[in-house]
């Protein structure tokens, strides 16, 4: 297989899971991980019309955003951030996936320099070694966000167990779309809430046929290269 292959039959299956969903007019984002590649597989993602990569830590972002900034890529950082870390990254993320706490978005609101889009994270299953806010955590603190400087809450963010069943996905990423479609009701400012990231390789078309406006996904586009 090739990476142009990969992206092929990655964008096909995206677009069948649209088709069989009762999400098909809404738009899909595909984000390619490439925490697991050098800078030279993550350009011809980008080459193959992926323009959207993510990171899951700062200095591999880093090293990824000055390898490729002659590419228009839309960058995402989706790992968990420690505060003492955010100053250093933060103004070359375009997306950030992981909000786990207030105390993390004052920072990145105090660091900022240009609006960053972001996506609280929900620990929707409970797990207990998983990050993110409960549902009522969440609820709780909503107001606290619409006060704070360059920051767009874009929308929700969740990772299903990895050994969950197809049946135990389709139950967390539905509730997640509820909870989604709740907050994005309630019409407060810098909040929107109109987006959805989940799914990853082994559980993408779940999520999209769920609801999920940004899928991120990373093994599956070096697929037996």
């Amino acid at each position: 297989m090739t990476i142009k292959e990969n992206v092929k039959r990655i964008l096909n299956n995206v677009d069948a899971a649209k088709a069989a969903s009762s999400y098909s007019n809404q738009s899909v984002s595909v984000v390619a991980v490439t925490k697991s590649v050098e800078a030279n597989l993550a350009r011809e993602v980008f080459e193959n019309g992926i323009s959207h990569l993510a990171e899951n830590r700062t200095e591999l972002f880093l090293e990824k955003y000055e390898a490729l900034k002659d590419c228009e890529i839309t960058w995402h950082l989706i790992g968990n951030l420690q505060r003492r870390k955010v100053k250093k990254v933060i103004n070359y993320v375009d997306y950030f996936h992981a909000l786990d706490s207030l105390k993390l978005v004052q920072e990145i609101s105090k660091r900022a320099e240009h609006l960053i889009k972001c996506f609280i994270e929900v620990n929707i299953s409970g797990e207990e070694s998983k990050h993110g806010f409960s549902v009522d955590e969440l609820k709780e603190t909503l107001a606290d966000f619409s006060e704070l400087e360059n920051i767009e809450i874009v929308g929700l963010m969740t990772m299903a167990p990895f050994d969950a069943t197809e049946s135990e996905c389709n139950d967390i990423f539905g509730r997640m779309k509820e909870l989604q479609v709740e907050i994005s009701e309630m019409n407060l400012p810098k909040i929107p809430c109109t987006e959805l990231s989940m799914g990853m390789s082994r559980d993408y078309e779940i999520a999209i046929k769920n609801g999920a406006t940004f899928v991120r996904i990373g093994t599956e586009f070096f697929k037996d290269l």
